[in-house]
């Protein structure tokens, strides 16, 4: 029975001084360093009159102050005028890269003298890297291509309305079958003939005889003068 207090007193002992030391070992100044809030929650609930805000370099403007409207807008369609010249300089620098250079533009056109050729003959000039066939009619030349029947023709077209002057015929020289080039002054109309596969056109190139389904075709030109041509 002795031993058993003695072992209940010690165990109670033991208990109060580490309780103690634990206490002892926690100073008490650094549970107050640990703030509860942030500090700038602190701040705000704890205003501190000794700070004081120097307006000495600082000058506030109300919002919406008419005198400072001007200048604002100002400002604003400064800024929207040089992002609009920006953005206009770029399409015109996209705008001339894809436009064609002066090379290709040389070669969209060719004038051609019509001094030089003679009544009845036809010359042969390259445009686009294809023939074009320039024959100087002759009167009767003219009246053999109007004295046909454009209902009997398997592409119907009046030689009015391939020609803009009677005495000058302009074709580009294909054939519409399979893209040979057709001889001049051959064939039995007097006008070309293909020798790839036997196609006759007349002395205003159009098909009379043949495989090919259409006429010569006609490019776009123009009379500068009376003894220049412009085909393109």
């Amino acid at each position: 029975m002795p031993r058993f207090i003695c072992t209940v007193t010690r165990n109670f002992d033991i208990f109060k001084f580490s309780s103690f030391a634990s206490e002892s070992l926690t100073p008490k100044s650094e549970k107050n360093l640990m703030p509860e809030v942030p500090a700038t929650v602190a701040a705000i609930k704890n205003p501190s009159p000794k700070i004081v805000y120097d307006e000495y370099n600082h000058e506030r403007y109300t919002p919406g102050d008419p005198s400072k409207r001007a200048f604002a807008y100002f400002v604003l369609t400064g800024g929207r005028f040089v992002y609009a010249s920006l953005i206009r300089l770029l399409i015109l620098k996209f705008v001339l890269s894809m436009s064609a250079t002066k090379d290709v533009l040389a070669l969209a056109s060719l004038e051609v003298d019509l001094s030089s050729i003679e009544p009845g003959t036809t010359v042969t000039v390259k445009w686009r890297g294809k023939p074009v066939f320039i024959r100087r009619r002759t009167e009767e030349d003219i009246k053999l291509a109007n004295s046909v029947d454009v209902q009997s023709l398997r592409d119907p077209q009046e030689d009015s309305e391939r020609t803009k002057d009677p005495e000058w015929l302009v074709v580009i020289g294909v054939c519409t079958h399979l893209g040979c080039i057709p001889l001049p002054n051959a064939g039995d109309f007097g006008g070309w003939f293909c020798p790839c596969h036997g196609s006759h056109y007349d002395i205003s190139g159009r098909i009379r005889k043949g495989p090919a389904p259409y006429n010569l075709e006609v490019p776009t030109y123009t009379f500068l003068d009376e003894k220049n041509l412009l085909i393109g």
